[in-house]
């Protein structure tokens, strides 16, 4: 029976294969169906016995309940983006000062969803969304109704990939037009309706949309020596890999080979949005290393954006949580990037001013980013009698006089108390990437606020279910639902409330940064703006803002009331003992090293307490330094740094 199964499983993932990667079947549909139907008999008679590869779990029949949070246990970064060759040129200036002759790798940039897949002995045991990049969200059953997506490796690997999670074309024009026959709404573009599947808690949906994948990463630790190599890897595993990259040496060659995507793109059976370049040597992105938010050795050349043009019908004036009052054109509606838009931001009153934009005027309107709806400038040949935009002198939301200071683009009220700053503030606070609190939208904390149960952040974890159920729309089960998302999100790690508190300059991965150096919310308050400063990737301009913040009276009593809550103001991750031997200490690593890899490295020099940086200053403790290296050993030695070999880090 075993043997049976066996062959079965075997034979069908060859014939799917054949079927779905390459084109060329080699059995007939009912050839395929009857020795389906015989493995799914033999499975049901023997549960036991199912095989983690068997073609059966591709299909669907399940339900799920919802999505649980994952924690990747290595961040996936966002790309620098890049919309010019003048951009370009600046990365390879970047690179080159470290390492002259580097080369790239270019990779089309699929318009899809980031996936981490985690094998262990070769079997898939977690798909997840890339979520905030620390925290996804795990769709293991989804990602298995992908049939390009191997269920079991062709070696039993320890290892977790990532890679785009994509509809093709001829899928997204089939599912629309099944959506149109049963009447139903159509999906805008690939990418909404890629988005839409893998978040369906039906996985028979999945099974049926036709989704599939391209890998480019290995995220795990990996003997490869260059992301070529890599990718050659990946294929050898039974991944699917795009093979239409290009390598350059030159940022000439880059351009030649993106004009070149440009060109050929409404061609290609997938969509894209630009072009990846990559340091291919492995070592030279480990030295390149990180910023707060990206990697230093990569980069994504966008292509422009689609541009329309609408007609301006009026403006409103809207107030941020930090008090910038910003300008949204109402437009006539037009079709953009797969969506409709109604709305475009005119960013600032000298951005007007620059490009005289007038009420009536025909404007050429695009995506910025791809995602947010802007006004790119006037069309003057169809310009009449516009009416000029009159910038407000008040508030919108409090009437206070607004300023608009010399060194700032931006009209701002500074109104502590203006409820529009408020509002704003509040929902920061409970938006995904900061408490993440669940159902705590922008239309319930201005009921909460319109209701005078929430003036602060604290307030929230005041709230009693008795009391959302004072609130217009509120029921049983949706208060009990929000008051038990708001008791959960007290046990987040200390670095999602330091963002949450929406201090200025002070975003997720520089939040990450700090929790990890200093442990908790009591010990970073106490911390004067100097040795914040001192810290890698991070600087003056949030050190100042962050002391300015902590100095104030009302955040040490907020900080006072969120503990007397519960909430926690402490970090989860790992924090080095204190009193460890390389505590409070800079280091810089360099070269190549023989026997650990960089990433074993820097976690064995973090856990002994030192912050490890990606470049030599006069603030740089010691360099450790490997085989052949380069420009920051040479400046290490100019100042008279300390130097130490791999030897002395493994002696520790």
């Amino acid at each position: 029976m075993e043997n049976r199964m066996n062959e079965l499983v075997e034979r069908l993932n060859q014939y799917a294969k054949e079927y779905y990667e390459l084109d060329n079947p080699s059995v007939s549909d009912a050839e395929y169906d009857k020795l389906y139907r015989e493995l799914v008999d033999l499975e049901t008679a023997n549960p036991e016995a199912v095989l983690p590869n068997s073609p059966t779990h591709r299909v669907g029949g399940k339900i799920l309940s919802g999505f649980e949070k994952y924690q990747h246990q290595y961040p996936l970064y966002s790309l620098q983006d890049a919309f010019s060759r003048e951009e370009l040129e600046a990365f390879d200036t970047r690179v080159r000062k470290e390492f002259p002759h580097a080369t790239y790798i270019c990779e089309l940039k699929i318009d899809g969803l980031s996936i981490s897949l985690t094998y262990e002995n070769g079997h898939l045991v977690v798909g997840a969304t890339r979520g905030d990049g620390s925290v996804g969200e795990n769709i293991t059953e989804n990602l298995k109704r992908v049939q390009d997506i191997p269920l079991t490796l062709s070696a039993p690997e320890n290892i977790t990939v990532r890679g785009e999670c994509y509809m093709p074309r001829a899928s997204f024009d089939r599912v629309n037009q099944a959506r149109q026959e049963a009447g139903e709404a159509e999906f805008a573009n690939p990418r909404n309706a890629a988005a839409g599947t893998l978040r369906q808690l039906d996985t028979g949906v999945v099974a049926s949309r036709g989704l599939a994948t391209f890998l480019y990463q290995v995220a795990s630790p990996t003997v490869n020596d260059s992301q070529s190599h890599v990718l050659q890897h990946l294929d050898e595993l039974g991944f699917v890999t795009n093979h239409e990259y290009h390598f350059a040496k030159s940022i000439d060659d880059v351009w030649e080979f993106i004009e070149k995507v440009a060109a050929m793109r409404d061609s290609l059976p997938y969509d894209i949005d630009g072009v990846v370049i990559k340091v291919n040597d492995l070592a030279m992105q480990d030295e390149l290393g990180f910023t707060v938010k990206a990697p230093r050795w990569a980069v994504a050349y966008k292509f422009p954006a689609e541009e329309k043009q609408a007609q301006i019908l009026s403006v409103d004036w809207t107030v941020g949580r930090t008090g910038v009052v910003t300008p949204t054109a109402n437009l006539s509606p037009v079709q953009l990037a797969g969506t409709t838009v109604s709305r475009a931001t005119l960013h600032n009153v000298d951005y007007i001013a620059e490009k005289d934009i007038r009420i009536g005027d025909t404007v050429i309107v695009y995506k910025a980013g791809d995602i947010i709806p802007a006004v790119l400038r006037v069309v003057e040949e169809k310009r009449t009698d516009q009416l000029v935009i009159e910038t407000p002198q008040t508030c919108p939301s409090c009437g206070s006089q607004l300023l608009h200071y010399e060194d700032e683009v931006a009209l701002r009220c500074i109104n502590p108390i203006c409820s529009a700053q408020i509002m704003s503030r509040l929902e920061h606070f409970a938006s995904r990437d900061a408490m993440n609190i669940a159902g705590l939208g922008s239309s319930i904390v201005e009921k909460l606020y319109r209701a005078e149960l929430v003036k602060d952040v604290a307030d929230i974890y005041r709230l009693e279910k008795s009391d959302l159920l004072k609130v217009e729309g509120f029921q049983d089960k949706s208060a009990e639902k929000l008051h038990q998302a708001i008791q959960i999100s007290k046990e987040n790690s200390a670095e999602r409330l330091l963002f949450g508190l929406g201090i200025r300059h002070v975003g997720s991965k520089a939040s990450k940064i700090l929790l990890e150096k200093f442990s908790n919310l009591e010990n970073l308050a106490q911390t004067g703006a100097e040795e914040i400063a001192s810290i890698d990737g991070l600087g003056q301009v949030i050190a100042k803002s962050l002391n300015s913040f902590f100095s104030s009276e009302g955040a040490q009593q907020l900080l006072t009331e969120l503990k007397e809550a519960g909430v926690n103001l402490a970090y989860l991750g790992q924090v080095a003992q204190e009193g460890a031997v390389l505590s409070g200490m800079t280091v810089v690593l360099t070269g190549k090293l023989e026997r650990l890899k960089r990433s074993e490295a820097k976690a064995k020099l973090e856990s002994l307490g030192a912050n490890v940086a990606g470049s030599v200053s006069k603030k740089t403790s010691l360099v450790v330094a490997g085989a052949d290296a380069g420009s920051k050993l040479a400046k290490a030695q100019e100042l008279g740094i300390e130097i130490r070999d791999e030897a002395w880090l493994e002696s520790l």
